[in-house]
């Protein structure tokens, strides 16, 4: 279901960037030679292409210049490229790494400064004016960003939205290590800071990243018996220290907390060890191996110590008299030390604050939604660029890993409007063979009035292909290595 779920959100997102290019192309006259999803190294899964009046189709077709023509006894074999040639090829690749849209007269993946040769053609993407070119490069990114947003106004409008009030988080929140350090611990839940009173996460992560906050208090709570769960809860007082500061400029974490889970059991998974020995769901995981774990991560933590071994899972029950009792089941864990549990969502487990939005009133709320991910994320990117970053980047078992195991259409569209978001901001960094790279060529002939030459854009290509695929390579590797480490 993952891989489903992948693939159709990339194929939306690789359709609607290439019609930008598409789009504005047409709209300036310029021939689109071919638009095709996913790569077609070797041959093509469909080809279809509409001249003498009708479509025509070929099915899995080698990607030689003599099979590109229609199987007609009654007529040579003609190319189809040679037929009404200002007539797009559509066609459908089996490599899905992303697509293209083959535009006549550009050098780019599909064509190299050869093969453009000749004298420069009114049809021709090289014989537009560079404003045009600008609008035609620019189609695929505006397109993707305006998708985005256009899909979350629709979440907002069909779904409404949650909102998690910082208080209403009953297991508190999970710190980095520099709060940590400075008298924090696990399970807190922050009250005020500087005796401002807080009550949303996203302001409260804000004030202490960009303020200079000396004093938190802070809700904590104590277990006093870990066989009944009972325990007090007490407010306390935290001073920063004066190197806070200092390292919090140093570090730049992007996130200083997150809301803790608890294990509430949704489904199973085929053949799950928790589903074998009596667990059911609604199920709420409070210790293993006489361990008190009450979060996602205390939980998995646990469970990683005891891999392959059977555990006694403590977990509460719902009665049918309206309480909750607390019992124990013997698990036998995998080599992957996995419970084979589904957990119910943040909205399913707390009290979440629900806003529902008409259909204009959505609109503002996506755009504004949109641009405040599109911040988030690119404020993320510095993460990359200190020691050890390059082991954060993610390939396509990263993104895979971001959709759930079921099919959801509300996780699915807001995945979906994300990696718009980080497609359309990727796509624009001036690197050659991104859309960013031939905006930045286009922005220097405006500047300058001068046109680079053909020979330069060609290499300028050529090396940013290989950066990418380098890129491709690192990041997908990296998902290699994490998949080996937690199999072995």
């Amino acid at each position: 279901m993952k891989i489903i779920a992948l693939l159709l959100s990339l194929s939306l997102l690789v359709i609607t960037h290439e019609l930008g290019h598409l789009g504005f192309a047409k709209l300036f006259g310029t021939r689109v030679r071919r638009f095709y999803l996913f790569f077609n190294w070797g041959f093509s899964i469909l080809k279809a292409k509409k001249f003498d009046g009708k479509w025509h189709f070929l099915l899995f077709n080698s990607e030689t210049p003599d099979d590109w023509y229609v199987q007609d006894p009654n007529k040579p074999k003609e190319q189809w490229e040679l037929k009404e040639p200002d007539r797009t090829l559509w066609g459908i690749g089996w490599v899905p790494l992303g697509g293209y849209c083959d535009i006549a007269g550009m050098i780019d993946e599909t064509k190299s400064a050869k093969s453009l040769s000749g004298e420069p053609q009114p049809w021709e993407y090289r014989s537009k004016r560079p404003w045009q070119r600008l609008l035609i490069i620019s189609g695929g990114v505006l397109v993707n960003f305006v998708s985005a947003l256009l899909i979350y106004s629709c979440i907002f409008a069909h779904w409404g939205k949650d909102e998690l009030p910082l208080r209403n988080a009953t297991l508190g929140y999970e710190y980095h290590q520099l709060l940590l350090e400075n008298g924090l611990q696990n399970g807190d839940v922050i009250y005020s800071v500087d005796g401002q009173e807080m009550n949303d996460l996203s302001v409260l992560n804000e004030t202490l990243l960009m303020d200079n906050p000396s004093e938190l208090v802070v809700r904590r709570t104590y277990l006093l018996d870990s066989a009944t769960g009972r325990d007090s809860v007490a407010m306390v007082r935290i001073l920063l220290g004066k190197d806070f500061r200092t390292k919090l400029l140093k570090e730049q974490p992007q996130q200083l907390m997150a809301v803790r889970m608890p294990m509430v059991v949704s489904d199973f998974v085929a053949g799950s060890p928790a589903q074998r020995a009596g667990m059911e769901t609604g199920d709420s995981v409070v210790s293993i191996a006489g361990a008190h774990a009450v979060s996602f991560s205390d939980i998995t933590d646990q469970l990683q110590l005891h891999k392959g071994e059977t555990v006694k899972v403590g977990f509460f029950r719902h009665a049918t008299n309206g309480t909750m009792r607390l019992q124990y089941a013997d698990v036998q864990l995998g080599n992957d030390g996995k419970l084979g549990i589904f957990l119910r969502q943040p909205t399913e487990v707390f009290k979440v604050r629900h806003s529902d939005y008409t259909f204009f009133q959505a609109i503002p709320a996506g755009i504004s939604y949109g641009w405040e991910t599109l911040g988030t994320y690119v404020s993320s990117l510095k993460l990359l660029f200190v020691k050890g970053g390059a082991q954060n980047l993610g390939g396509f078992g990263t993104l895979g890993s971001m959709f759930p195991s079921t099919w959801d259409w509300y996780r699915f569209w807001n995945i979906t409007a994300f990696l718009g978001i980080i497609l359309a901001f990727m796509n624009i960094i001036p690197i050659p063979g991104l859309d960013g790279g031939h905006i930045l060529f286009t922005l220097w002939e405006m500047v300058t009035r001068r046109k680079p030459k053909d020979r330069f854009l060609e290499v300028a290509q050529t090396v940013g292909m290989l950066l990418l695929l380098l890129l491709l390579v690192v990041a997908n590797g990296n998902d290699l290595l994490r998949w080996l480490k937690n199999m072995f």
